[in-house]
């Protein structure tokens, strides 16, 4: 019978009875031409009708122990003192976030790293050996630097100091987007810009504006100024409030050397008086249930319940009287009325044609009552009304008869909906038109 070849898995033929041995390379189910008592370690499964092969690889033996070497290169999992190349990716106000982009001292440094371990942080601490007040006074943003892993557990954190390879290796300039290049014409910056006047501070390495190749002779730690206390000038600009990465002028040229911070970003004192959050504007009002006064950081909304810290404490943890929920309904009733009174009732009408002015509304909402406001929100984009309106009764009663007189009337050859202005009544109002 003609011998017929056939596909080829490396040297074995697809089909063929013949059994792998020592050197050959091997797939998952392929026998191997080994005795039954041979000692066999991973990726051999030994069975009654002997050894499988159970991963891609080469067969080898190791003192006597029979293995599968996998042809898959293992998983490039940083290890403690492993020296990487990274990029800053956030500023927080005492760290760095650097995303790892390449593990040097890894010989499988060239692949993928396991996405629980591809972000590290950088203590403020450990970027120079000089007193850095925050983060953003030696790095920026999409800076490249190389830096050292000093802790695996729970999270990866590294550091720039204590080598003098170690540190920022590339930067752009904020403003105009140029690589920058190393200066020493101002005190305390060690980097400027060759096409704007952007000057700043970084936690230079010796191989800056080398890529990651340590050029022969290279020497640029004098320029971090290790130990050296800040000038005047530049100790009033650094981030001491923690304000980064809203960063100051050090940090973004673009926004002036005498640049105030606007209101939304200015930051309350903590204890310390270094800083905390940002301020958030605090509105006083009572508490529905306890009626002490309080403050809430949002606008109070009436017959809705607003509560203090301890009255929210006892709703969660379930300790309120049902008689104190009744007396809170009440006053959030009455809280209702008041506003009715005082503001109107509002309706909300859907469909609105394009060519309906406020003055129609107005003139088809006026003769059901008596109205405090009417407001056609106006696209302006598009220079043109938005498809609805809004329409504030002062009567409650005149309202509901307006919604019951006009709603799935015609407007301007358009049919519309009247319904009163809350989230559940529009809810309901776009339910019933999807069911029709």
């Amino acid at each position: 019978m003609p011998y017929s070849a056939g596909p080829f898995i490396g040297v074995l033929l697809v089909g063929s009875l013949m059994n792998a041995s020592v050197g050959d390379y091997v797939t998952p189910g392929i026998s191997l031409d080994l005795k039954h008592d041979s000692d066999v370690g991973g990726g051999i499964h030994t069975s009654t009708e002997g050894h499988i092969a159970t991963i891609p690889g080469k067969l080898v033996s190791n003192s006597g122990v029979f293995s599968i070497e996998s042809s898959k290169p293992r998983l490039n999992i940083p290890e403690m003192n492993d020296i990487f190349i990274g990029e800053v990716n956030r500023l927080n106000e005492k760290t760095a976030e650097i995303k790892l982009l390449h593990i040097e001292s890894n010989q499988d440094g060239h692949r993928s790293l396991p996405a629980e371990r591809m972000f590290a942080d950088i203590f403020v601490s450990e970027l120079v050996d000089r007193f850095i007040p925050s983060a953003g006074d030696a790095l920026r943003k999409r800076d490249l630097i190389r830096a050292r892993i000093i802790n695996v557990s729970p999270m990866l954190k590294a550091t720039t100091k204590g080598d003098p390879s170690l540190g920022v290796l590339y930067a752009s300039c904020p403003p105009c987007g140029a690589e920058l290049i190393t200066s020493d014409s101002a005190p305390d910056f060690n980097v400027a810009c060759p096409r704007c006047d952007y000057r700043s501070f970084r936690a230079l390495s010796n191989g800056f504006g080398h890529g990651h190749f340590l050029p022969d002779g290279a020497n640029l730690q004098d320029l971090n100024r290790p130990g050296q206390r800040w000038s005047k000038e530049a100790e009033q600009l650094l981030g001491h409030d923690g304000a980064r990465p809203y960063l100051s002028p050090v940090a973004d040229h673009r926004r002036g050397w005498s640049h105030e911070i606007p209101e939304f970003a200015k930051r309350s004192p903590s204890r310390d008086g270094r800083g905390g959050r940002a301020r958030r504007e605090m509105f006083s009002t009572t508490c529905t249930l306890c009626n002490k006064s309080t403050e809430v950081p949002f606008k109070p909304t009436p017959g809705k319940p607003i509560r203090c810290r301890d009255c929210m404490a006892k709703v969660e943890s379930g300790k309120v009287d049902k008689a104190d929920l009744a007396k809170e309904r009440e006053v959030m009733k009455n809280a209702r009325a008041n506003a009715e009174k005082s503001h109107g009732v509002k309706l909300f009408v859907g469909g609105v044609s394009y060519d309906a002015t406020e003055k129609d509304i107005e003139a088809l909402f006026s003769s059901h009552g008596k109205l405090k406001e009417v407001h056609l929100p106006i696209d302006s984009e598009a220079n043109r009304p938005r498809g609805f309106a809004f329409v504030t009764f002062a009567d409650r009663g005149e309202a509901s008869k307006a919604i019951k007189a006009l709603n799935n009337s015609e407007l301007k050859g358009r049919r519309i909906s009247v319904e009163e202005s809350n989230s559940t009544g529009r809810n309901r109002s776009r339910k019933r038109r999807k069911d029709r």
